[in-house]
């Protein structure tokens, strides 16, 4: 079978991946095989992190919220049981927020949260 190059396209299709990979250490920046190696790699662990950072986040809130609770006297758990059934619907994201930027309304949905 006959040789076949890349031409025009090949060049630009190496261009982008070397593009892609500017700052890079060493020979990941200069030779195309390495470069794509490295940017094939970079582009998995994006679309892999984007899931983890969802993970990580919702972690961080949850631990906010366990220790205002508990510095009002609640654990997280029972917190988060008190809300549901007072029929407070308040994601993690903004009673993490509440905690950390306005500890008296935090209180107050403790309180009422206690209260039911």
């Amino acid at each position: 079978m006959a040789r076949v190059k890349g031409g025009p396209q090949g060049h630009l299709r190496h261009k982008k991946v070397l593009k892609m990979n500017q700052g890079y250490f060493g020979s990941r920046h200069r030779l195309f095989r390495r470069a794509n190696e490295a940017m094939l790699k970079s582009l998995w662990y994006a679309t892999r992190d984007r899931r983890t950072r969802k993970r990580d986040l919702r972690k961080l809130w949850i631990a906010r919220i366990n220790a205002a609770a508990r510095l009002n006297g609640m654990s997280y758990s029972r917190l988060v049981y008190g809300m549901k059934t007072a029929g407070i619907t308040l994601n993690r994201k903004m009673l993490a927020d509440l905690a950390v930027r306005d500890p008296q309304a935090f209180a107050a949905v403790v309180s009422a949260a206690r209260a039911a």
